[in-house]
C-alpha cells in the first residue's frame, strides 16, 4: 500500500513506521532532513502538503500531527499553536482528499479521550453523548479536530478517529516525564488520586492502528485505551512498585494549578474510558492490565 503519514517523528509515529516497512511511505515533516535521520531513507519526505495537489496516489492517510499538549504552559499563544497544529493540517488533508478523483480508502486521524471532558468515575465508551464545554480547552480542541476529520467521510473514504489515552512508553510521552521523581522515591498520587487514568501501552497503540488499516469495516471514533482503566492513585502505586521505590508522597491539586496553570486539568480531570468498539471489532489487547504494561514498558 501507499501510505501518507503526518506526525511520523512523534512518539506514536516512530513506533508505527517500522511495522509499515512493506508499504511505500510518504511523510510530511517540517524538517525532512531530521526525519530521514530519525526514520531512514527508505521513506519519502515532504516539508508540506503543498507539494501534493491531491491524494490520488495514496491508499491510506494516517494523521498523527500535533503540538505536544503539555510541554508548555497554556498561554493564549500556546493554545493557538496547539489548535493550529491539529486543525490546520487536518483541514488540509480533508481538502486534498475531497480534491482527489480516487481518494484514499482510509483516513485515520488523531484525537484524545479529552473529548469526553471530566467524567469523574462514570464509565464511558464511544457511544457517550458528548456535550461541548466552552470552558474545557482540551475538549474544545478534540471536538473541533474530530469534526474537521469527519468531513472526509464518503462512499470512497472511511474515517477512523483515535481517541487516545495516555500512551505508556519509556522513551517519550507522559510516562518518561514521570519517571525521575518516582525513581528518586518522590512519586505519589496527584490531587486526591481518585481521577481515572485512561492509558494504553505503546505496542497496543501501534497494533490498534494496524488493525484499523486492515479491517475495512471499521469507521468512526475508537477509544485507544486499555480495557482496565485505573485511578491515578492505583497507577501511581503500581508505577512505584514496578520501580521498587516507596510511594509515600502526593502532589496537592493547588501545587499543580500554581505550577501548570490551566493545563493542570489534564492531570486532575479523568475519563474512565473503555475500548468497547475496538474490542467488539475483534481487537485483543496484549497489555490489558496496568501491572503487566508497566513491567513490559520499563523492562522489569
Amino acid at each position: 500500500m501507499k501510505i501518507l503519514v503526518t506526525g511520523a517523528t512523534g512518539l506514536i509515529g516512530k513506533a508505527l513506521l517500522p511495522h509499515l516497512n512493506h508499504d511505500e511511505i510518504t511523510i510530511i515533516s517540517r524538517d525532512p532532513t531530521r526525519a530521514y535521520q530519525l526514520l531512514g531513507h527508505h521513506i519519502n519526505a515532504f516539508d508540506s502538503l503543498q507539494s501534493l495537489p491531491n491524494l490520488d496516489q495514496f491508499d491510506v492517510v494516517i494523521n498523527l500531527a500535533g503540538e505536544p499538549i503539555m510541554d508548555k504552559r497554556w498561554s493564549e499563544q500556546q493554545k493557538h499553536i496547539i489548535e493550529d497544529s491539529r486543525w490546520n493540517i487536518t483541514q488540509q488533508l480533508v481538502d486534498k482528499i475531497k480534491a482527489s478523483d480516487t481518494p484514499p480508502h482510509t483516513f485515520i486521524s488523531g484525537s484524545a479521550v479529552g473529548i469526553y471532558g471530566n467524567q469523574h468515575n462514570k464509565t464511558i465508551d464511544e457511544s457517550f453523548n458528548i456535550e461541548p464545554n466552552n470552558t474545557d480547552f482540551s475538549q474544545q480542541v478534540c471536538y473541533r479536530w474530530e469534526q474537521i476529520a469527519l468531513a472526509a467521510q464518503s462512499d470512497k473514504t472511511r474515517v477512523c478517529l483515535l481517541r487516545t489515552g495516555i500512551v505508556l512508553a519509556k522513551q517519550g510521552g507522559a510516562l518518561a516525564k514521570m519517571l525521575l521523581p518516582y525513581q528518586c522515591g518522590l512519586g505519589g498520587p496527584i490531587g486526591n488520586g481518585q481521577q481515572y487514568f485512561p492509558w494504553i501501552q505503546l505496542q497496543d497503540m501501534v497494533r490498534g492502528i494496524l488493525f484499523l488499516i486492515n479491517h475495512n469495516e471499521t469507521q468512526g471514533p475508537y477509544n485507544f485505551t486499555a480495557p482496565n482503566p485505573v485511578t491515578n492513585r492505583v497507577f501511581s502505586a503500581t508505577l512505584a512498585a514496578t520501580l521498587h521505590r516507596p510511594h509515600l508522597l502526593f502532589t496537592p491539586a493547588w501545587v499543580l494549578k500554581f505550577a501548570l496553570g490551566e493545563s493542570s486539568q489534564l492531570l486532575l480531570d479523568g475519563q474512565r474510558a473503555l475500548p468497547n468498539k475496538l474490542q467488539a471489532a475483534g481487537f485483543n489487547f496484549t497489555f490489558p492490565c496496568i501491572e503487566q504494561a508497566l513491567k513490559q514498558t520499563l523492562g522489569d
